[in-house]
């Protein structure tokens, strides 16, 4: 199974609470929902095109918990990311969940980085992360992730959990597609190549 992640991002690349000032107020962050003005029906396509190609979801377990709390609800029978997140396997690595009521869920309690790959040596399309700001960046660090959608969203906010930290594992995208929706947020999609190359600019009148 190929790896993608999905994440949405300030310009200044932070991951945290984007749905709402609830979601995470750790750190004493006073700027949860901050991509919700800029949810628009580009937006909502293009999220249902990239969940509409899930096989399964590995998911962190903070995000677990507020999708948990809301998607077995919703139950309509024309709502495809419900269906999807409903009834396709989801996977939780985790040291502090001991069950979980959400069907179709498995917690994952040893090493992440076995347990990870074991998963992606699986038949199958995507094995998808959304969100799980931790989750992704202790995979980026293993260098697991083969996909990243990235969606920056046209606002600034300072302070907050950041995605791409000093400790990152030096690894090269290729860009496959690049889209701006109607209100302005850029989805970007990468695949990983593996690690950079280097050069030089050499100025002539240094020559």
């Amino acid at each position: 199974m190929k790896l993608v992640l999905t994440t949405f991002l300030t310009i200044d690349g932070i991951y945290q609470a984007p749905g709402g000032p609830e979601e995470d107020p750790s750190g004493a962050f006073e700027h949860g929902g901050w991509s919700v003005p800029y949810g628009d029906d580009d937006f909502g396509r293009f999220m249902t095109d990239v969940i509409g190609r899930a096989e399964a979801f590995l998911l962190g377990r903070r995000t677990y918990e507020i999708f948990a709390s809301y998607w077995p609800k919703m139950t309509a029978p024309d709502d495809l990311i419900a269906d999807r997140l409903n009834r396709l396997p989801k996977y939780v690595p985790t040291a502090t969940l001991t069950s979980a009521d959400w069907a179709n869920t498995t917690l994952l309690g040893g090493d992440l980085g076995r347990e990870v790959a074991a998963l992606k040596q699986r038949d199958g399309g995507e094995l998808q992360i959304h969100g799980s700001g931790a989750l992704a960046g202790a995979l980026l660090r293993l260098g697991l992730i083969d996909t990243m959608h990235l969606l920056t969203f046209p606002v600034v906010v300072g302070t907050g959990k950041r995605l791409f930290t000093p400790d990152l594992q030096p690894t090269a995208f290729t860009l496959t597609e690049s889209r701006t929706t109607g209100t302005g947020v850029v989805i970007d999609s990468y695949e990983r190549v593996g690690a950079p190359t280097y050069g030089s600019y050499e100025r002539p009148e240094f020559q």
